[in-house]
């Protein structure tokens, strides 16, 4: 089974996956939203026994939503969401994006779309460059 490493932007939280993440989901609550600051937040879920911490995990910070099943992990030094632990225990959410090879599970949808931004529909419809724009 193929490993896969992450880490916060900072790199002072490392982390190493199995490649057997169950879900892929892109969230678009307005809780997800204003954690990513962004259009919505790209999670993958793997189970526990598949999921290890390879440093840094002194340095996650967590806050949980009252009254919602949803967390906001971030690393202390440069703020990057992390993996944490679900409520549950039964998952590991880790952002798609502090990883550092592609998992094999692709996003499988979007989620709670009935809060979309505005400013994200017809997306794929504006001007897309490989850097800046001059």
């Amino acid at each position: 089974m193929t490993n896969i490493n992450g880490s916060c932007l900072c790199e002072a939280v490392q982390f190493e996956a199995q490649d057997k993440f169950q879900q892929f989901h892109l969230c678009h609550c307005d809780q997800c939203k204003k954690m990513s600051g962004s259009a919505h937040v790209s999670n993958l879920f793997i189970r526990p026994e598949f999921f290890k911490w390879l440093a840094g995990e002194n340095l996650v910070a967590r806050y949980d939503v009252p009254k919602r099943s949803i967390t906001n992990a971030f690393c202390k030094q440069c703020g990057s969401a992390v993996p944490y632990l679900s409520s549950t225990k039964q998952w590991v959410i880790v952002p798609a994006g502090g990883l550092n090879n592609c998992p094999s599970l692709k996003p499988q949808d979007h989620i709670f779309t009935n809060e979309k931004a505005e400013w994200y529909k017809d997306i794929d419809e504006i001007a897309q460059y490989p850097h800046f724009p001059d």
